[in-house]
């Protein structure tokens, strides 16, 4: 099992969400507690450049208009500055806010890890492969380099309904799990 270590204690289900204002890379400004009374999926990646988030956006973006259609609300952090964000994962337009978060505070907040073993598993190679034939390459790498990706599925109150936390840099919540969220 790799050696995590954690800025925060991890989040659970069936607890309320910590609420937060964050800066988007457009300048403009998210509060988690806007929410509307709407279910609302956030999502923690690494940094702008990294081909295994750069793909995961994608794939989000391909399943956005569906997950609107259905009341989700989607936010993305990343632990990179505006500036890094308009030059990689920006490029993608991403009908979703991009929330930078360069010193990482959100991340301490909702009690994300880091891991070497994690940085350097194996089944990294298939993604980063598949990310490379999208066109999406390494690039400046902001912050925690190890930063293992989290997923928190929130209900209309802002509970936790769902806390997923990687075990490798290139896993994240599966998409199964974020349409049964949907559909229950």
């Amino acid at each position: 099992m790799p050696h995590q270590q954690q800025s925060s204690g991890r989040r659970t289900s069936g607890e309320v969400a910590p609420d937060f204002e964050a800066e988007c890379w457009d300048g403009s400004r998210v509060k988690l507690a806007d929410a509307d009374g709407r279910r609302t999926w956030l999502a923690f990646f690494r940094y702008a450049s990294c081909p295994l988030c750069n793909l995961r956006v994608h794939q989000m973006i391909t399943r956005h208009e569906d997950y609107e259609a259905a009341g989700l609300r989607v936010l993305a952090v990343f632990q990179s500055a505006p500036a890094s964000i308009s030059q990689y994962v920006g490029k993608q337009a991403p009908p979703f806010p991009l929330l930078c978060d360069p010193e990482e505070k959100l991340y301490a907040l909702y009690g994300l890890t880091h891991s070497k073993l994690g940085l350097l598993h194996p089944a990294n190679a298939v993604g980063l492969a598949q990310a490379a034939t999208k066109g999406f390459l390494p690039g400046k790498q902001d912050g925690t380099v190890d930063r293992l990706p989290a997923d928190f599925l929130l209900g209309p109150e802002l509970r936790i309904e769902d806390a997923y936390y990687a075990k490798r840099i290139g896993e994240h919540i599966p998409f199964e799990r974020v349409d049964a969220f949907l559909e229950s």
